[in-house]
């Protein structure tokens, strides 16, 4: 075979590969993922104490003021912290939940094998009920309102 023909095999192979591999590389930089969602709460220890009553996640980190901790939940962490920290971090106002105000436009959804129970568990942690227990195309669903004010949806995995 002559130089020129093992070339342009050579090119037909690796161009389409090269393209492929540098799109493959561009997808890891640009790509992103969740870490996990941070609530401003006026007494992180209270909330995580709630959570582990109502819901049976346990606190994974606390730091030694109490201003910030984490819910041991998984790979995307659960995270409160107290607005003090919130406002040492950033400058901007915020809209703070309150359990007496309409909720904020957004939920933390939690998955479990029982929602009729898991529902019942957290309203007689205090959290407010909001929709009991219904399934809808093979889903069980239930919302809570929890103690510092944010929506929770219980649901199995489908």
């Amino acid at each position: 075979m002559k130089a020129a023909q093992l070339e342009r095999r050579f090119c037909l192979f690796y161009t389409p590969l090269a393209l492929f591999l540098s799109y493959c590389s561009e997808i890891k930089r640009v790509a992103m993922k969740c870490l996990g969602t941070t609530i401003f709460v006026d007494n992180v220890e209270e909330v995580l104490d709630f959570y582990y009553q109502a819901f049976g996640l346990s606190t994974h980190y606390i730091d030694e003021q109490g201003t910030y901790g984490e819910l041991a939940c998984g790979v995307a962490k659960i995270a409160f912290a107290s607005h003090p920290f919130a406002q040492s971090r950033f400058r901007q106002e915020y809209i703070r939940t309150q359990p007496k105000q309409p909720a904020l436009g957004f939920e933390l959804s939690l998955c479990c094998d029982n929602v009729a129970q898991s529902f019942a568990k957290a309203v007689a942690a205090g959290a407010e009920p909001l929709s009991p227990p219904a399934t809808h195309q093979g889903l069980t669903y239930a919302y809570v309102r929890t103690l510092e004010g944010t929506l929770v949806a219980l649901s199995n995995e489908s």
